[in-house]
């Protein structure tokens, strides 16, 4: 059965992923008494022109442990590195080591679609390790003494990097959590990854590192102002996975109520 206990955990590919795409439902999740944990596959050792991958590791996971501070969240590093994200069975054991050393009831990860493969490939290893976990007989290193999760958690994928797919098609979520209350917060462990902020600005030749992110929410919420007839404005978008064996019904709507606004363009999902 399920723990009792409401456990969340959100993974992403590298540090400031989290922050970028669900830190503020993650921020509501805590003031409603749930328990949090952000983790990393990697720790962005590709992400600079001028340090070693052994100098920009400390400073990420520095990093990313001071923005996990901020929302009273437990970080974890899972183990693997920048571009080095693949679908193997070494991969899939220390992914599905973390879900058992954690053991959630609720997860967030990458959207299935998105720009880079270690987003997409941290997704697919997240949905096989919610499943692989709890099977007793799949053996994984040895994180804690568990020797499988309590069952399968709900699982939710962010949005992509601007809302898009490859070919630049909108990805419509399924719901939308309005983050209004709690934006500044998430900007606020954004700012933390100040490396991360001065790669892109090199290698993307771009500076709007906070603008941006500010700015795909004001999107979603505007979308949600339009649904619920009042003033929305920020938004985080999702999709639960609700596949054989998964979980189906929406927790997030029974923990935050009237803050999660279902897409009428999703004709099955409520």
């Amino acid at each position: 059965m399920m723990n009792e206990t409401k456990r969340v955990l959100a993974v992403g590919a590298h540090p400031d992923d989290i922050e970028i795409f669900c830190a503020g439902t993650l921020l509501l999740l805590q003031e409603h008494g749930c328990e949090l944990h952000m983790a990393t596959l990697t720790l962005g050792d590709c992400g600079s022109k001028t340090l070693s991958p052994d100098q920009i590791r400390r400073i990420r996971q520095n990093e990313a442990e001071t923005a996990c501070g901020k929302a009273g969240a437990v970080y974890h590093y899972v183990g693997l590195h920048d571009f080095d994200i693949y679908n193997t069975d070494h991969s899939n054991r220390l992914v599905a080591g973390l879900m058992r050393e954690v053991d959630p009831a609720i997860v967030f990860t990458h959207s299935p679609q998105d720009y880079l493969t270690d987003h997409e490939t941290t997704s697919l290893l997240v949905r096989n390790t919610c499943f692989y976990a709890a099977a007793p007989n799949y053996d994984t290193p040895s994180r804690v003494g568990r020797s499988s999760s309590s069952g399968i958690p709900h699982l939710f994928y962010s949005q992509p990097m601007e809302g898009i797919d490859l070919y630049g098609c909108e990805v419509i979520p399924q719901f939308y959590v309005d983050v209004s209350s709690v934006f500044e917060r998430k900007l606020e462990m954004l700012e933390c990854h100040e490396s991360q902020r001065n790669w892109l600005r090199d290698h993307h030749g771009i500076d709007e590192y906070i603008e941006s992110t500010r700015r795909w929410h004001q999107y979603s919420g505007r979308r949600v102002a339009e649904l619920c007839g009042r003033t929305v404005t920020y938004a985080e978008g999702y999709r639960q996975h609700r596949g054989h064996a998964y979980p189906r019904e929406n927790v997030l709507a029974e923990l935050l109520g009237e803050l999660v606004q279902c897409e009428p363009r999703w004709s099955n999902f409520s």
